[in-house]
């Protein structure tokens, strides 16, 4: 069994990254195979609305057109088992590296068809991870988890099922003393990242396990 991770972090070792190897390190300790791929290492872009893959008898039917570092990509996740996509959460939303990605991965396989919703051809249950600044309450405040909804409904329409994982009030700074800022306690983030993160780390562990479980 293979299972991919997608990172959507500019800071690929940080909070986000380090969440997804936690959820590998969890595959991995059912059998898996895995790998994961950092969003900000590839060139690419966003979808360019050319509908190829959507062309009557076209030979990208199915398959997005566009030639660029995700189309390896793609392929390897056609041939996955499970998928893990990471993002910390930029502007009420994730990094726009990851939603690029996202538009691509998607809309290839979403078919305008009363009689089936899907041309991927296979289910490939996924998980999103998210990562913010902000607490729990103030990210429930923002409508965080009713926003992102919206995405894993389409995800997992067109893939499987799919589940999310939030975590909340991470260490931003290294050196909080070195930028300005008024709202955040260093202090605490400090306490919170030594006591509550490592925490969090074992439930991405947990839900790593669930995906090969299943």
């Amino acid at each position: 069994m293979k299972v991919i991770a997608i990172n959507g972090s500019p800071r690929k070792d940080s909070n986000t990254g380090t969440l997804l190897k936690s959820a590998l390190e969890g595959a991995e300790s059912e059998g898996a195979q895995t790998e994961i791929i950092n969003l900000y290492d590839l060139s690419y872009k966003g979808c360019i609305s050319c509908f190829a893959c959507k062309l009557a008898g076209g030979k990208s039917y199915g398959k997005c057109a566009l030639q660029d570092d995700l189309t390896p990509i793609f392929e390897m996740i056609k041939e996955a088992d499970a998928l893990v996509l990471g993002s910390p959460v930029y502007l009420s939303d994730v990094t726009g590296a990851l939603r690029s990605f996202l538009e691509r991965l998607i809309f290839q396989y979403l078919v305008y068809s009363k009689t089936k919703d899907s041309l991927l051809g296979k289910t490939i249950p996924s998980a999103f991870i998210y990562t913010m600044n902000v607490n729990e309450e103030t990210a429930h405040k923002l409508g965080y988890e009713k926003h992102f909804k919206n995405t894993e409904n389409t995800m997992s329409v067109i893939f499987g099922p799919t589940q999310s994982l939030f975590v909340t009030d991470t260490k931003q700074f290294t050196d909080y003393s070195k930028y300005v800022n008024h709202l955040f306690d260093p202090e605490k983030k400090a306490q919170r990242q030594e006591e509550v993160f490592p925490q969090d780390c074992k439930k991405a562990f947990e839900l790593g396990k669930k995906l090969v479980q299943k």
